[in-house]
């Protein structure tokens, strides 16, 4: 299933959600790639996504759930990557090693 947390993550001065699967990298990519955004946008295991895209997260199925929550099933998954494993992966498909464009 594909979540999404509330958009309160300041940056940019956009408020930023995060986006993430509790099934695969795959299911991830893929939902992504409908909402259109772009792959180099992939933290190594969630997307940032700015808030109006949130909204059409939750409109494509995506569930609503808090941080907490996410970050729950993100690590009963085993989808969680340590922060140093998330920045060596940030801007990397899954699994193939190639660098996003």
């Amino acid at each position: 299933m594909i979540l999404v947390d509330d958009a309160r993550w300041p940056w940019r001065d956009r408020l930023w959600a995060h986006l993430v699967s509790d099934e695969s990298y795959d299911e991830l990519h893929l939902f992504a790639a409908r909402l259109d955004v772009p792959r180099r946008a992939f933290q190594g295991d969630h997307y940032d996504v700015p808030a109006e895209y949130r909204e059409r997260a939750i409109e494509l199925g995506a569930a609503a759930v808090t941080s907490r929550e996410l970050l729950s099933r993100l690590l009963t998954a085993g989808l969680r990557l340590p922060p140093a494993a998330r920045r060596r992966s940030a801007g990397k498909v899954a699994g193939s090693g190639q660098r996003i464009p």
